[in-house]
């Protein structure tokens, strides 16, 4: 507790009347003379120094940075605090005071007499200690100190602590001050400090207002695995959290999305063994498809680790999100179905074995956010399982990268997505077939784009593709640039042509403004001088690749208005 030389009493001093009150009963106005009492006080300025130099020494990290300097202004403005108060309940303060001679005592067990008359008529102080006090004792006060517990030696001090920002002094700067005065160590080696929690309109939450949102009822009907995702992908450093309940159902698909990505695997891995996860240990000996996959996983791993380690955890769940959804359900499952239907066997096992790879790192990934939906799919994966809690967390796995496979895929998936846009833009009726010209100069990217052909054809429901290293765009066609290859479409007799070419012109307008944009950045001499260069690279990449859609919707545009 507080030794007696950190303690002080402060003198009662008579005080002017300053406020008056209306006496509810005898409607007569009374004043009211405030005066100043005897109260403890805590000497902090050595404390503060201390917790100070642990802060600037690196020994304490905040998250986010930005509260370092509301921390220094604090803790360098301190003054003496007063941790007695006048209320019912708390620890009450370890001094007695001798009603014989008047001697104050302060000691850690209850004395029995006076040290200096004798007499056994002591009284205890009837103030408590402030909350903060006994709470600023938290870190170590629960693992049996002061005797030296196996507990306090293993847990203190302990990794993180995440409390909101409001307290960062009333409580974190105060378990610092008390952690290094009584255990000589920090309590804690990172603070989180994350936002508060209002409405979709940035309002504070309060029940006059009636724009309080009970997290029971939302976890009643979206799933409390939503509702932990919703506030994770809120959870932006140094930013308020903006509750909105669309964006949790929005999550709540997500987890569904998931669960029903899982019911598909488990239709064709269910009476396989675990051991068929094998396959992804020899990458080189798989198809793109599974190569892009896992390569993607590994990165996907590689930004949630980082992001774990600087506390970002809406970046964890954007990652996830991301990967899950747009790139194994909505690209890597459908392409292997064909795979997981086929009679080839090898195809067959290799497609099983890497969708169950990929999917159990997804459960390890998402399980901290995510615990009970996870769970439950891991539980029904092949083979005797424990909890998935017990589930080391994913690592790097740098045979998985695949710099080359990516790049393919996305060749693939941006070819396929253009011959789907113009299908949709245009109104084609989903069952119809079309066919497709892909022009394409580039000789490696045309053997790759032959060599799959069918899948392409499958997945856009083309009857014919045709590849060529150049070519003439027809009339009435649907088009479209992308990774250096034109996509035709001819839509002859399937389109309205005034509907495209108004869909061409707001095109280009946001090319135009986009073209607008990046001229700006390049025409900055600041820009161009102070930006690192493969910025300033990728910025005039981009502005070639806008000027060649540009010009491919100006084509488009005169190719069509001759075909009116």
């Amino acid at each position: 507790m507080v030794e007696p030389a950190s303690c002080c009493f402060l003198p009662k001093k008579k005080c002017e009347p300053s406020a008056f009150i209306i006496d509810g009963c005898s409607a007569s106005i009374k004043r009211i003379e405030p005066t100043t009492s005897k109260q403890w006080f805590v000497s902090v300025r050595p404390l503060a120094d201390k917790g100070v130099a642990a802060v600037r020494e690196g020994r304490i990290r905040l998250y986010p940075d930005t509260w370092y300097n509301t921390f220094y202004a604090w803790m360098d403005n301190i003054r003496d605090w007063c941790i007695s108060r006048q209320i019912w309940w708390g620890h009450r303060i370890p001094a007695w005071n001798c009603l014989e001679c008047g001697k104050l005592i302060v000691a850690s067990e209850e004395p029995t007499f006076c040290t200096r008359c004798g007499k056994p008529y002591l009284e205890q102080e009837h103030d408590v200690l402030d909350t903060w006090f006994s709470s600023a004792l938290w870190p170590f006060s629960t693992l049996g100190w002061p005797e030296n517990t196996q507990e306090l030696q293993t847990f203190y001090p302990t990794s993180v602590l995440i409390t909101s920002f409001d307290i960062l002094f009333f409580w974190v700067a105060r378990m610092m001050m008390m952690g290094l005065h009584f255990m000589d160590e920090v309590p804690f080696r990172d603070v989180y400090l994350h936002a508060l929690v209002r409405d979709k309109q940035g309002k504070k939450m309060s029940k006059s207002t009636g724009n309080v949102i009970d997290p029971l009822d939302m976890i009643k009907q979206y799933g409390t695995d939503a509702f932990r995702f919703t506030l994770t992908a809120f959870a932006a450093q140094g930013r308020e959290i903006r509750m909105d309940e669309e964006r949790i159902d929005g999550y709540r698909r997500f987890i569904n999305k998931l669960w029903n990505a899982a019911r598909f695997a488990q239709m064709h891995i269910k009476e396989s063994e675990p051991g068929i996860v094998a396959v992804a240990d020899s990458p080189a000996d798989l198809a793109l498809p599974h190569r892009w996959i896992l390569s993607r996983t590994n990165a996907t791993i590689l930004d949630v680790r980082k992001a774990l380690d600087g506390y970002d955890f809406n970046l964890i769940a954007s990652a996830i999100y991301q990967f899950t959804w747009h790139e194994f359900c909505d690209w890597y499952v459908e392409w292997i179905k064909a795979d997981l239907f086929s009679d080839n066997a090898a195809a067959r096992e290799q497609a099983r074995g890497v969708l169950l790879c990929v999917l159990e790192h997804i459960l390890k990934m998402l399980h901290p956010i995510c615990p009970f939906v996870t769970e439950e799919i891991w539980s029904q994966l092949p083979g005797t399982r424990g909890t998935i809690m017990l589930e080391p967390f994913p690592e790097e796995r740098p045979l998985w990268e695949n710099a080359e496979a990516e790049q393919s895929m996305q060749l693939l998936m941006e070819v396929i997505t253009a011959i789907r846009t113009i299908r949709s833009e245009a109104d084609v009726h989903p069952s119809a077939k079309v066919q497709a010209v892909l022009i394409c100069p580039d000789a490696g990217k045309r053997e790759l784009l032959r060599s799959f052909s069918g899948s392409i054809c499958a997945m856009t429901r083309a009857e014919a593709l045709e590849i060529a290293e150049s070519g003439a765009v027809p009339d009435d066609a649907g088009h479209a640039l992308v990774c250096g290859v034109e996509v035709v479409v001819p839509l002859k007799e399937l389109i309205d042509v005034d509907a495209e070419l108004d869909k061409l012109a707001r095109e280009r307008k946001v090319l135009e403004q986009d073209l607008q944009r990046v001229r700006g950045k390049l025409g900055n001499d600041n820009f161009l001088s102070n930006a690192p260069p493969d910025v300033v690279a990728k910025e005039q990449a981009k502005l070639e690749e806008l000027n060649a859609r540009l010009a491919k919707n100006e084509e488009s545009r005169e190719r069509l208005g001759k075909g009116r």
